[in-house]
């Protein structure tokens, strides 16, 4: 049996650290760690964990040390989706140490976390979708519309290029995301390598946009220019501000406000409006790049309420096959 490492828990980070971002560490599905992953976990050990249980040996890092980490984090009031996310590159670490039997017990299993309160992602109606879009600037609708009618994400979308874009054959294919400090990277996943079908009510808004420009080729679609991505916080400042003039004049004539809403949501709405549309999340899955299983997981709240539904729509096509075939054997 294989000694226990005599690293520290900062050295096991700095290590794994550099692997990942060397890609000589990968994910449990065998892929690379997108660059903002790595960040991501980075930050947070740094800020959170290590000051406190850096200097601890990772194979004397016992199951109390990490709850009372958690526990000052709850009491500190940070958020339960914060909190799961400082403890999840010490999970990662854990598990890579495990597989070279550098550790033999995981100290983070069965930690107890707090719940997270379950909040569902907004999603618009194809009404307020229309409404909030409509009332960006001219040159912005088409960048919001894109996530709302064919589900992008906004990294996806800062990397989309026009050769991406087939117009004559109604398809994006997306093929690369955009990461603020490394630039062009693939997909967040393998699914994420996918081809998306351009319905005819965003084909309009592509066509016009590609004509505004005159871009084309390797030029980015939404790019602030044809070689530089869009900024998301302008972006987002620009919406605010529109969004701001209309409900301005909404609540002198006292009519309903519009509520902002970002481009993830956008891609959220897409979600619940193709699944209203008879698709299914398997399917819808695919257009989006998620697996069949996190779309069952993060989706499962769209299949709520629609059981009697579903078993008229099953009834029915039982139905309809029961008199096909008795028509054929009768015939």
């Amino acid at each position: 049996m294989q000694a226990p490492t005599r690293q520290t828990l900062t050295e096991a980070a700095e290590s794994w650290l550099e692997g990942a971002k060397r890609g000589a560490i990968l994910t449990r599905s065998g892929t690379s760690y997108k660059p903002a992953v790595v960040r991501g976990y980075e930050a947070d050990l740094r800020r959170y964990v290590l000051p406190d249980l850096g200097g601890h040996r990772l194979a004397a890092l016992r199951r109390s040390d990490l709850q009372a980490l958690v526990d000052r984090l709850v009491k500190a009031g940070h958020s339960a989706s914060k909190i799961h996310n400082v403890v999840m590159p010490v999970r990662v670490l854990c598990r890579h140490a495990i597989e070279r039997d550098e550790i033999l017990v995981n100290p983070t299993a069965n930690l107890r976390l707090p719940v997270a309160n379950g909040r569902r992602e907004r999603v618009a109606s194809p009404q307020e979708a229309a409404e909030l879009i409509e009332a960006l600037p001219e040159g912005q609708r088409c960048l919001w519309w894109t996530p709302a009618l064919a589900g992008l994400r906004r990294g996806e979308l800062r990397g989309l290029r026009w050769n991406d874009v087939d117009l004559s054959e109604n398809v994006i294919a997306v093929s690369r995301s955009w990461d603020e400090k490394e630039g062009p990277i693939a997909p967040k996943s393998r699914k994420g390598t996918r081809r998306v079908p351009i319905p005819a009510s965003l084909r309009k808004h592509l066509l016009e946009r590609k004509m505004r420009t005159g871009r084309d080729g390797e030029d980015l679609v939404f790019g602030s220019a044809s070689d530089r991505p869009f900024t998301p916080t302008h972006i987002r400042k620009l919406a605010l501000a529109a969004w701001e003039a209309v409900n301005d004049e909404r609540r002198e004539e006292e009519q309903t406000e519009l509520k902002p809403i970002g481009l993830h949501e956008l891609r959220h709405s897409y979600v619940s409006l193709m699944h209203d549309a008879g698709f299914s999340l398997e399917r819808i899955g695919d257009y989006v790049g998620h697996s069949s299983a996190h779309m069952t997981d993060a989706y499962r709240h769209l299949l709520e309420g629609h059981e009697a539904e579903a078993a008229e729509r099953f009834e029915d096509y039982l139905s309809r096959s029961t008199s096909a075939q008795t028509g054929t054997h009768g015939g």
